[in-house]
């Protein structure tokens, strides 16, 4: 049985890789960490886990938190996992970090994600970025098997390059004219909201954010640029609608010479025939958040605007699931040779 740290298990994302992990058949939680809540069982945060999981939360520096374990999830900021991960690795851990601390291959390049967001762009652990895997199984999966030390994917991140990627590699739609208009659940917010994230300030409310450049972007350009082999910069509009989770990201590019609606749901099709998460669909189908909500699936609507000669692709996935810990859990399926589907094949919840 696989034994599994959780770090930040006091958080939406450490709470969801624990649910995973319970109806998990090979992997057993065996400790969960935070800096807060120390000495509580989790299901005193999360009454529903009671009778289910009712583990306390121990704080990083007890010995439960320091025994050797085989994988760890850092659901943790930006900050955390660079300083912790060596240390786990060196007990023969193998690690899923959920922040942008190694989603970067290169020291340069986590310096321009560093920057970007105003941090330190001195890596803690820069000898650990070269091995490091980002982690989007559809695009990375026999990386992410041979990996040790994983950098799962942001959740806006996910949610456009799946729907991004195919274009570009198959030359549907031209690199410089690309959009993404993304849509997220207030649950995108994390647990720690501040005050405009609150019901009173939220109801009925929508709101683009972050329009100086939302962190997810660096991640975005830099895997559509190595796959283009060029430079590609993109229009990244986030924003907040009223809703508890799911990501919805609508996305644009002018289409190449000679491609139609046929060949461009074709190239899609193709490129996720082996996907067991990634759902391909024409542009007659209903689809929408409910669809994915709970599931580790994603759900991409293709479309071609034949008036204006652009490619449309409606990106749909559950930020807390495929965004997050489903993610983290199709990577840890991966990196420890088990069927990638383990513990994710249940339907999401509806309505």
């Amino acid at each position: 049985m696989i034994k599994a740290k959780i770090v930040g298990a006091g958080g939406y994302g450490g709470v969801g890789i624990l649910e995973l992990l319970m109806r998990h058949p090979e992997v057993e939680p065996a400790a969960l960490v935070d800096v807060v809540d120390a000495g509580r069982p989790i299901s005193d945060l999360y009454p529903h886990l009671a009778g289910y999981c009712d583990l306390e939360i121990c704080t990083p520096d007890s010995d439960r938190a320091c025994e050797t374990y085989d994988v760890v999830f850092f659901s943790t900021p930006d900050g955390v996992g660079m300083q912790a991960a060596a240390g786990e690795l060196e007990r023969g851990a193998k690690v899923i970090d959920y922040s942008g601390d190694f989603r970067f291959g290169s020291a340069e390049s986590y310096a321009d994600y560093a920057n970007f967001i105003g941090r330190e762009p001195e890596h803690a652990s820069p000898d650990l970025l070269e091995e490091a895997v980002y982690g989007v199984p559809e695009f990375h999966r026999d990386a992410i098997a041979g990996a040790r030390l994983v950098g799962n994917p942001g959740c806006f991140a996910i949610s456009a390059l799946l729907g991004l990627v195919p274009a570009v590699g198959a030359k549907l739609a031209a690199p410089g004219t690309l959009i993404a208009d993304g849509k997220t659940g207030v649950s995108g917010a994390g647990k720690k909201a501040s005050p405009v994230f609150h019901y009173p300030a939220r109801y009925e409310q929508m709101n683009a954010y972050k329009l100086g450049g939302h962190q997810h972007l660096v991640e975005v350009e830099h895997e559509l640029s190595a796959r283009a082999g060029r430079r590609i910069a993109l229009t990244f509009t986030t924003q907040v609608v009223p809703v508890c989770r799911g990501i919805m990201t609508s996305l644009y590019g002018t289409l190449e010479e000679g491609v139609d609606y046929a060949r461009a749901l074709a190239a899609y099709r193709d490129f996720y025939a082996d996907a067991p998460f990634v759902r391909v669909c024409d542009r007659s189908v209903p689809a929408g958040t409910h669809h994915v909500r709970g599931s580790n699936r994603a759900l991409l609507l293709i479309d071609v605007d034949e008036r204006t000669g652009r490619l449309r692709v409606i990106s749909h996935i559950d930020n807390l699931m495929k965004g997050q810990a489903g993610n983290a859990l199709q990577n840890m399926n991966l990196m420890f040779g088990l069927d990638e589907t383990a513990g994710l094949t249940e339907p999401g919840r509806y309505p």
